[in-house]
């Protein structure tokens, strides 16, 4: 039987995030004065994802920032010509040891950037090779706890460049977000439990989301099913589906979507549309679906990756009993040189 969700123990893991995510906020501002015309968001896997949902709204609405994305090796191989002393790098990692971060937090020292890491603790390489650590502690959910962070200080920088009118209402749902991701994850239990039994013999799924959401989609397939199932996945950006992927669907063939509340939601409901009338075996995570208690209605749709994330983590807490296969094990994680 899959561990039951623990809200007390959930909750208290996301005290420290709630609390630096202030200091975040105030960081930004002081950051922001002091000039800042990019912004370079750096990290590996998850951590990557969730800096890309935040970015689809930066880049909704910001006039003259500039925003980046990149992978560690990609971004110390490209070099980006716009490295400079008004350039932000933002280094996302959990363990704060990836060898890339350490690689990265010592490359961008030579362009005399402004440099931010957030991780779990202020003894890691990144917390001592950055200008500035936001440290969250030791959490069950690392990757709620940086989103918070990472939200509070980009919509802080937002407000002082850009007057942003959504970043004070976004610090303040903040405070409310543990408790939403907890209610999430709690309504989802028993579909997570079914849906594990349905699928727990299935070695290939497509999972699917779009703008924001996709960010959920790569998380679950590629850090979690992936990485702590060893299963075959599709993960995609639903804009792409009709354009080959759709071509591998039968009645037969999985398919997990994520719909959130921004504007790409017409496109993963074409997904949706389409799959209903070609494959018997349809999962649709809804944001709608989950109240988001004292979340603004024009905040939901920012902070919908991270809900959809926690409802849909049950299910590999179930599917993860059914295969023996704990999602701390790894074939190579760790292990070897790579």
């Amino acid at each position: 039987m899959a561990p039951e969700f623990n809200r007390k123990e959930y909750l208290d893991s996301l005290t420290q995030a709630l609390q630096v995510k202030d200091e975040a906020g105030k960081l930004g501002t002081e950051l922001a004065k002091n000039g800042i015309k990019n912004i370079f968001l750096v990290g590996c896997g998850a951590p990557n994802r969730e800096m890309g949902a935040i970015k689809y709204f930066l880049d909704r609405d910001a006039k003259k920032l500039e925003t980046y994305l990149y992978f560690p090796a990609e971004f110390i191989n490209l070099a980006p010509a716009k490295l400079g002393p008004d350039s932000l790098v933002v280094l996302a990692t959990h363990s704060g040891t990836t060898p890339e971060m350490i690689q990265t937090a010592e490359f961008v020292k030579q362009y005399s950037c402004k440099t931010v890491g957030i991780t779990q603790f202020a003894d890691s390489p990144v917390a001592n090779n950055v200008q500035h650590g936001l440290i969250y502690g030791k959490s069950k959910d690392g990757y709620s706890a940086k989103f918070m962070i990472i939200l509070a200080f980009l919509a802080s920088i937002m407000k002082e460049i850009e007057n942003w009118k959504l970043a004070d209402r976004i610090i303040k749902n903040l405070n409310a977000l543990p408790g939403a991701l907890a209610d999430a994850a709690e309504a989802s239990d028993l579909r997570g439990a079914e849906e594990a039994r349905l699928y727990k013999d299935d070695d290939f799924m497509m999972i699917m989301g779009s703008g924001p959401n996709y960010s959920t989609a790569y998380a679950f397939g590629v850090c979690v099913l992936m990485e702590m199932q060893w299963m075959r996945t599709y993960v995609g950006e639903a804009a792409e589906f009709f354009h080959g992927p759709f071509e591998v669907l039968d009645q037969n063939t999985p398919v997990f979507l994520f719909k959130g509340e921004d504007a790409s939601r017409p496109i993963v409901e074409r997904v949706e549309r389409f799959c209903k009338k070609y494959t018997e075996r349809l999962v649709v995570y809804d944001s709608k679906d989950y109240e988001m208690k004292g979340i603004d209605p024009e905040v939901r749709a920012i902070v919908a990756p991270m809900i959809l994330s926690s409802a849909v983590d049950r299910f590999p807490q179930h599917l993860s009993v059914w295969h023996n296969h704990p999602l701390s094990t790894r074939r190579y994680m760790w292990k070897f040189e790579y």
